[in-house]
């Protein structure tokens, strides 16, 4: 993922990546599990809730593993299940513009409540934006 806006700079000079601007996995683990929290808990995420099936813990962990390799993390993802496909691993749900503007909704709140910065989490939502609507497989 590329960073629109400066980023912070590391002890060399060279600007942080995003994983490491989050603040590592921890705090990717923080704002995954808030993200799978707030869409338990809020009535606004329903229809995204409703794709997910009866349990979250898989999707918890995946995304981690996926968003750390992402933000220029270690590979977990990768490590584990080779390249991520992501539109491909997505088919089998409907993913339509609701569901991708409850995910986009989700997980802003959730950088928000996390204390993502500011800078930081505006480049996340654009990015995420485009992911996101990529990954839609319904018409509008």
């Amino acid at each position: 993922m590329q960073i629109q806006e400066p980023a912070p700079k590391d002890e060399q000079g060279q600007p942080l990546t995003p994983f490491a601007w989050l603040g590592g996995e921890a705090q990717v683990r923080a704002l995954v599990d808030r993200f799978y929290d707030l869409m338990d808990l809020e009535p606004a995420y329903r229809q995204l809730r409703a794709v997910h099936g009866s349990t979250l813990d898989a999707a918890r962990d995946k995304l981690f593993w996926f968003l750390c390799g992402w933000l220029g993390g270690p590979n977990h993802y990768v490590e584990r299940f080779g390249h991520p496909r992501l539109r491909m691993r997505h088919m089998p749900f409907a993913i339509g513009v609701v569901e991708r503007d409850q995910w986009l909704a989700c997980m802003d709140q959730a950088m928000g409540e996390c204390g993502v910065d500011a800078t930081l989490r505006d480049n996340l939502n654009k990015a995420l934006f485009g992911t996101a609507d990529w990954m839609r497989n319904q018409p509008e």
